[in-house]
């Protein structure tokens, strides 16, 4: 669970934006388990604007490893020198957070044109890129070579997070399009050697399910689909919208569990802007039904929980949906959790809770009201009454073997279920 600043500021994320959000995340989100504070692409760019005109300054250190732009984060540059990160990691520490980065598989193309030295390696950059693979996307890094060369260059790259005390590295380019295991197999060992719990989140998707059993030993986080945005639902292949993200869950929600998580994106919630990694700055187009869609379907698939608004304009809607703990309580710690029926536009999950409680969520994916009529047991749980009690509103039901509800367009009901 935590922030990260793609879905807000996209490329262009400057310190003190940064540290504006991270007080309201440590004051107003982290006593309900919001802890990470991640600062995602581009932070290396000193004129981010320019990143698909090839006409782009980069912040290198002497090795060839991206630092931060001093101009951008004025706290790197200590007596002279670029310490990177070192000082935002202490402060966001300091808060009772953990700090997190973004970066793109591979090592820089200015890098490798300067044929850096690879630090605490006798390698040059030259023999660790392999430039007949860049990125299809992305224009700042040539891949890496599978070789001795190719994993000290990784080895120099952890080693350097860790000095700044990263806790979270998002690398992108390696899960989908293409797919790099030999990538992802070397920054494992590189984060395994600095001794430092990182967690590895992968990006971008969709990450089949048929390397998942891959996947397990070398990341933490992966994500399952292209980069989801505030849209309920769109014509074009991507962005993906909420309701695109209903049958990739049910594929992907039997491998959540602690240190496994399929990511189904970030939360593009609330005020996203000024300058979001799409489209122009706006408040979030999901309207309050799709809003709660949205977080219960993340929470009873346990997708992590990364919340992409501008924490500076917070509003108490927002705040109310982040800090519900009865859906919190779902995501980080309920097990089985799996989509039970599907009919037409109407969804069902279960999951089962802590101290015997049981939890149903019904989705209504219709442009209209649907009417949902059915047993407890039709959803493939223990036949008898159950007391319930909606998470979202908290009205609570006597108990009965059933439900009837007739639930509005693209909304949703969660409720817990105890005897």
């Amino acid at each position: 669970m935590g922030w990260n600043s793609w879905d807000a500021y996209g490329l262009t994320i400057t310190e003190s934006q940064f540290r504006d959000n991270v007080e309201i995340l440590a004051k107003t989100l982290k006593p309900f388990g919001w802890d990470y504070a991640v600062i995602d692409e581009g932070w290396f760019l000193q004129n981010p604007h320019e990143l698909k005109s090839g006409n782009v300054i980069y912040a290198l250190d002497a090795n060839g490893r991206y630092v931060p732009v001093p101009e951008r984060f004025p706290s790197a540059t200590v007596n002279g020198r670029n310490e990177g990160f070192r000082a935002i990691g202490d402060y966001v520490h300091a808060k009772g957070l953990k700090f997190g980065i973004h970066i793109v598989r591979g090592i820089p193309r200015e890098a490798v044109r300067r044929d850096s030295p690879v630090a605490h390696s006798r390698f040059r950059a030259k023999e660790v890129a392999d430039i007949t693979d860049p990125c299809p996307w992305d224009p700042t890094n040539w891949g890496v070579r599978d070789t001795p060369a190719g994993q000290a260059w990784y080895d120099s790259l952890m080693s350097q997070y860790a000095g700044w005390g990263v806790d979270f590295i998002k690398v992108d380019c390696i899960s989908d399009h293409p797919y790099k295991p030999g990538e992802i197999q070397m920054i494992h060992k590189a984060i395994a050697k600095t001794h430092r719990q990182m967690l590895l989140s992968l990006s971008p998707g969709p990450t089949s399910p048929s390397i998942a059993k891959e996947l397990l030993p070398y990341a933490q986080m992966w994500r399952i689909s292209d980069d989801v945005w505030d849209f309920w639902k769109n014509t074009r292949h991507a962005p993906r919208s909420v309701h695109d993200q209903f049958e990739l869950a049910a594929a992907w929600a039997p491998y959540a569990r602690p240190g496994s998580w399929p990511d189904a994106d970030m939360l593009p919630l609330g005020y996203l802007g000024p300058e979001p990694g799409d489209g122009v700055a706006r408040q979030t187009r999901l309207t309050p039904a799709e809003q709660r869609t949205m977080m219960t379907l993340w929470s009873i698939m346990r997708s992590p929980l990364i919340v992409g608004a501008n924490l500076t304009k917070l509003d108490d809607w927002t705040t109310a949906l982040l800090t519900n703990r009865d859906v919190i309580e779902i995501n980080q710690y309920a097990h089985d959790q799996r989509q039970v029926a599907r009919e037409g536009n109407t969804v069902v999950w279960t999951a089962e809770g802590r101290n015997g409680k049981r939890y149903l969520a019904l989705f209504n994916l219709n442009d209209g009201d649907k009417r949902i009529t059915r047993t407890y047991a039709f959803y493939n749980l223990p036949s008898g009454a159950y007391r319930s009690r909606e998470l979202w509103t908290n009205q609570k039901g006597e108990p009965s073997d059933g439900i009837d509800v007739t639930l509005p367009a693209h909304s949703c009901m969660l409720l817990e279920l105890t005897r």
